[in-house]
């Protein structure tokens, strides 16, 4: 099932299929060898079940949401009433059953959407990698030969999808989450403004950050799962790429970049200039002041040593190691410091929307690199934090400026998936979304 979510929904208004014939092929689909660590949890009954009622409601001749009967992973940091939240830790297993869904996942219901499974994630949704050491580690689809990191911390969700085994994966996105695991194995994540979907009964990892988003296969899907989440579909209306003002930061983003990302980039600059989008290279200093401004310990170590104290204090020795030690930098902060860090963050996110307004969206690298092998990232911690730091750079920008971004493929065809990362301030997802449709438009046609 590679199909978009509008081509599944056409294919079954034809008779050419049914959803329970697609939920199905999902569920054969997992139990694969390339699916091994997907899923850490399967609701194969359940989600039949919603396959068969959306049959019977389009039989009858009920208008059906666009989600209803159709296969959907769920990252496992939202709850799902009757079970613990894992959030990819072992050190969950006993906690208390939540009485009633995330609401994230509640919207999905009501949109009838077939929910398959929870999806695997790196512990507490705490790296860019993707590397689980208790569930294991999903493979990347991209590579048959080697075995590559799928990205993280929605790591399953992304591999849900690109394996055909979901339309779109619920996921969460604090520092690039949804947007590097798109990039990494060549789908489209959409990072919406934070306050767009509520997060209750979400595992939290850092409040100020966290936002709940999904990946897919089209801008058209994120945007139709976005509409679901939210309960607020966006005003989106279609642009072409002629006049379009495209700004691209000439400070830190292409710091350290890999030979094969920066030729995809180039390239991609070039059809989308000759398609007419105007490409404007700006110096967008501001972005150099993050590592300052995010400073001492970080907005998400801050934040997650709050969550986490006490759990670290009696159990660290079950937490993934490198995981403990990313929380534990947290507890270096005072509250004046992060009292300072919320203001000075706020007065940067004044100065960032003035750098953007007169663009249509910042474009770049989603990451610098294509995804490593997994085998030496878990033998060195000196790869592994190496590598997770330049995952994490250019996606965790955008959330630090509460911003809304889309990450698209911008590979050719037989190369390693590479992200196109397209984003805007907070609050211009309406904005930002036609530029989204427009691009993937020319590149699809290239």
């Amino acid at each position: 099932m590679n199909s978009t979510i509008s081509e599944l929904r056409a294919s079954i208004a034809r008779g050419d299929t049914t959803h329970e014939a697609v939920v199905s092929q999902a569920l054969d689909r997992a139990a694969s060898p390339l699916a091994q660590h997907v899923f850490t949890r399967q609701y194969a009954h359940a989600a039949l079940a919603a396959a068969r009622y959306a049959d019977d409601a389009l039989a009858a001749g009920v208008a059906l949401p666009p989600l209803a009967g159709l296969p959907v992973s769920v990252k496992d940091l939202f709850d799902v009433a009757g079970e613990p939240t894992l959030a990819g830790s072992v050190v969950c297993k006993n906690d208390a059953a939540p009485p009633i869904d995330a609401e994230a996942v509640s919207r999905l219901r009501r949109q009838g959407a077939a929910i398959v499974g929870k999806t695997n994630m790196t512990e507490f949704a705490f790296s860019g990698v993707g590397i689980n050491p208790h569930y294991g580690t999903p493979r990347n689809p991209a590579d048959p030969q080697l075995a590559r990191i799928p990205g993280g911390s929605s790591s399953g969700a992304a591999v849900s999808v690109a394996l055909g085994l979901a339309v779109a994966g619920l996921g969460s996105d604090t520092g690039g989450s949804i947007r590097i695991p798109a990039a990494l194995c060549g789908l489209v994540g959409f990072k919406n403004t934070q306050s767009r979907v509520p997060g209750a009964g979400s595992f939290e990892l850092a409040r100020t950050l966290d936002t709940v988003c999904a990946m897919t296969r089209s801008v058209e899907d994120c945007l139709t799962v976005d509409a679901a989440l939210s309960g607020a579909p966006l005003d989106v209306r279609p642009r072409s790429l002629k006049g379009m003002r495209l700004a691209v930061p000439e400070t830190l983003m292409f710091d350290d970049i890999e030979p094969a990302v920066a030729r995809a980039f180039d390239n991609t600059l070039q059809r989308l200039s000759s398609a007419g989008a105007l490409i404007e290279r700006i110096p967008f200093k501001e972005l150099a002041e993050i590592k300052h401004l995010n400073a001492p310990g970080g907005f998400s170590a801050v934040e997650a040593y709050s969550v986490h104290r006490e759990r670290l204090a009696r159990h660290r020795d079950a937490f993934d190691q490198r995981v403990a030690q990313r929380i534990a930098g947290g507890s270096v902060a005072s509250a004046a410091d992060y009292i300072h860090m919320l203001d000075a963050r706020r007065d940067w996110i004044a100065r960032t929307r003035t750098v953007l307004a007169p663009y249509d969206a910042l474009a770049c690298p989603t990451v610098p690199i294509v995804a490593p092998e997994i085998e030496p990232l878990v033998s060195s911690d000196e790869a592994f934090f190496r590598v997770n730091g330049l995952l994490l750079r250019n996606t965790f920008a955008i959330n630090f400026m509460d911003g809304c971004s889309f990450s698209l493929p911008c590979h050719d065809a037989g190369e390693l998936p590479v992200g196109l990362m397209l984003s805007a301030s907070g609050g211009d997802d309406s904005r930002l979304a036609p530029v989204a449709l427009a691009v993937e438009a020319a590149l699809r046609r290239i």
